[in-house]
C-alpha cells in the first residue's frame, strides 16, 4: 500500500508542475488553476492519509 500512495503522490507531484504551466499556462481566467489547486489539494490529503493508515503504535 506504501509503495501505491508514494506512486500517486510523484503522479500529483508531477501534475502540480505539469497542469500549471502546460495545460492552463493559457488560461486567462483564475478559476481554473483555483480548480486545479482546490481538487490536487484534497488529492493530496487523500494520499497521505492513505499511506499513513498503516501507522500504528507499533511503528516508532
Amino acid at each position: 500500500m506504501r509503495k501505491l500512495s508514494l506512486g500517486l503522490m510523484a503522479l500529483l507531484i508531477a501534475a502540480c508542475y505539469f497542469v500549471p504551466y502546460v495545460l492552463l499556462g493559457s488560461v486567462e481566467s483564475w478559476k481554473g488553476a483555483f480548480l486545479f489547486w482546490t481538487l490536487a489539494g484534497l488529492l493530496v490529503i487523500g494520499v497521505n492519509a492513505m499511506a499513513t493508515a498503516s501507522f500504528g503504535s507499533d511503528d516508532q
